[in-house]
């Protein structure tokens, strides 16, 4: 990467948004206190889970549902500080243009690539797309194409699978177009109807129908009806719930769970193999004293009820795990307090006693 790009992308950082709910992550970026993103990111939720550089995780409420154009606004609650706001670009891009695509792929965050615009214009349907192939993965949906001058030349949709960096992205005047009719209707709550193109007031729609033309609002019914776990993924929800857990900010998919207790984080996962597994990354493996820190766990672990320790690679963890159809309410709630409780005090307790570096954790959020 040129330093004309790390310099671009140090500017623009701020106003790239890290996207999540429990269907999957993506991308996004601030454009007039606005989050936009694509509307396959946002899933149809009426909610969604964000952080930026200057902001930590947030549920922020989904305004505006696109389909027809696969995009989609976001409001935060908080106001997102952007030292150099994002601007869109008013010239169209040409063939052969330099373009920077920013997100993140796969939770790494921050990601950046560069490429040039292979094709100015391409229709998919009827809908027109800007070709380029910086190679972006799944995760860069919704995040911002930019050109030279780090003006936002589109919004990063979709890629054909197994091509050789074959992207595309929503061209900046098909966003302001959209934008100004959604700023035209004054309200948010807003979707658009994938058949006649109007913007429908949410309140107005009944029955999930389009009241202009009578179609079939999938969006309109994934919003009203929202996310609703069930099964042993409702059952733990409702533990942590009961635990004082923020859920909707602790979840990183259907089945899958992270916060902290403190400075401690806990992770939760239900794998497809019925296992559940609670643990807590304590501390790295010291330099010395390893025999004296071995001693140590095994004699805590024979005493520990329902918690165990383990040592996976250089890491120890305090883990709570049970097979699903074990699962039941009143013993997943004393576990998991027990775990709350311990995990703190043993992860002070090592790397005071035993000089053991705290954890490292990498980039996948």
């Amino acid at each position: 990467m040129n330093t004309a790009t790390q310099k671009m992308v140090e500017q623009t950082i701020e106003s790239i948004v890290q996207i999540t709910n429990p269907y999957g992550s993506g991308s996004g970026f601030i454009i007039d206190n606005l989050i936009i993103t694509n509307s396959h990111v946002a899933n149809g939720l009426k909610e969604a889970l964000i952080s930026t550089k200057t902001l930590t995780k947030t549920i922020a409420s989904v305004i505006y549902d696109d389909p027809a154009y696969d995009l989609a606004f976001i409001r935060s609650p908080i106001p997102i500080k952007c030292t150099s706001p994002l601007l869109l670009s008013s010239s169209p891009v040409q063939d052969g243009d330099s373009v920077i695509a920013i997100g993140h792929p796969y939770g790494l965050n921050y990601s950046t690539t560069e490429g040039i615009v292979s094709k100015a214009s391409r229709f998919q349907g009827e809908v027109e797309y800007i070709q380029f192939d910086a190679a972006i993965n799944p995760g860069n949906s919704g995040g911002p194409l930019l050109n030279d001058s780090a003006e936002v030349v589109g919004v990063n949709t979709f890629i054909i699978q197994n091509s050789n960096n074959l992207g595309f992205a929503l061209p900046s005047y098909t966003l302001k177009e959209a934008l100004d009719q959604f700023y035209t209707l004054g309200t948010e709550n807003v979707i658009r109807c994938s058949s006649c193109k109007n913007l429908i007031k949410e309140v107005s729609i009944q029955n999930d129908y389009c009241p202009k033309c009578g179609t079939k609002l999938e969006v309109a019914k994934r919003r009203r009806e929202g996310y609703k776990p069930s099964g042993n993924v409702a059952l733990i929800e409702k533990i942590l719930h009961s635990l004082h857990v923020n859920v909707p900010l602790a979840r990183r998919s259907q089945r899958s769970w992270r916060f902290e207790i403190g400075t401690t984080r806990i992770d939760i996962n239900y794998y497809d193999n019925g296992i559940i597994i609670a643990d807590s990354a304590l501390c790295r493996i010291p330099s010395e004293k390893i025999e004296s820190l071995y001693d140590f766990l095994l004699n805590e672990n024979s005493t520990l009820e329902r918690l165990q320790f383990s040592i996976n690679e250089n890491t120890v963890y305090l883990s709570y795990i049970v097979v699903d159809s074990s699962l039941n309410e009143t013993y997943g709630t004393w576990a998991l307090r027990k775990l709350f409780d311990k995990a703190p005090h043993y992860q002070k307790l090592l790397i005071d006693n035993f000089k053991a570096p705290e954890p490292k954790f990498d980039e996948f959020e």
